[in-house]
């Protein structure tokens, strides 16, 4: 009887630069692997810029330049006593099959492998790697531009993708990001509407918006939000309900 645990396969992906899917797979991974002791690994196929890539390299110069960010990250690694999450970069048509090889041959069993993906449809390889993943996580923004592109995008993975059956995806769940608190916009509850007469699922929370998902950490910093060494500080979690949406993230995926 085979009883190796199933690592799954997460991506925050969407058709629209700028809702934040690099942004949430770094502090979705970030969140599982530093402060809720899961094994987690991240693909960067987000041709050409690989952004998170880029991000590590920053995050790990920052904290060597940063006293009270040191101070934070050897506590962090004494106290979890595991090293950071690996960050490879791949192309999109090959990334399903070098994500599998990475998590059969692991020295660490490992919870989920977080997929970067490029946001166009045009990328070779994009819909088999999609169709590949376990759950989908896609950010919306209460933008016209951004609904429309979003909303075609999911529905050609649920009624194409996913109907054909060759596909391992389980969930496809939007969620709304940037959410102005001081707004009452209809914009909201038409959207609402519209995704629920659609057949769609959307998620409970909402994040709220904050700079701080646009900016890393400063030079001067004491706190870490968006980072793939450190966890993002829970009360700036709280702050913009970031911790609601971990929380239902994590009841979705079912680790």
């Amino acid at each position: 009887m085979d009883t190796k645990k199933r690592t799954l396969f997460i991506a925050f992906s969407s058709q629209k630069g700028g809702v934040g899917k690099s942004t949430f797979t770094t502090l979705a991974a970030s969140t599982l692997h530093y402060r809720l002791g899961y094994n987690v690994a991240v693909f960067d196929a987000d041709f050409p810029q690989h952004s998170l890539m880029k991000m590590k390299k920053r995050d790990l110069a920052m904290v060597m330049e940063n006293e009270a960010l040191k101070k934070l990250a050897y506590k962090q690694f004494t106290t979890i006593n595991k090293k950071a999450y690996p960050i490879m970069q791949h192309r999109a048509d090959s990334v399903l099959e070098a994500a599998q090889e990475f998590a059969n041959t692991s020295s660490v069993p490992l919870d989920v492998i977080f997929f970067d993906l490029p946001g166009t449809v045009n990328t070779p390889g994009i819909l088999k790697a999609l169709a590949g993943m376990h759950h989908i996580f896609t950010p919306i923004t209460a933008d016209r531009v951004v609904m429309e592109s979003t909303l075609i995008f999911t529905q050609l993975l649920q009624d194409v993708i996913m109907k054909k059956g060759e596909t391992s995806i389980e969930t496809i769940n939007l969620f709304w990001n940037q959410v102005d608190g001081r707004e009452r916009t209809p914009l909201y509850a038409v959207y609402h509407n519209l995704i629920h007469q659609l057949g769609l699922s959307l998620m409970q929370s909402q994040v709220k918006n904050s700079t701080r998902f646009r900016k890393e950490s400063e030079v001067n910093s004491k706190t870490v939000f968006r980072s793939t060494v450190m966890p993002p500080d829970e009360r700036l979690m709280k702050a913009c309900q970031l911790d609601l949406f971990i929380s239902e993230f994590l009841k979705i995926i079912q680790l």
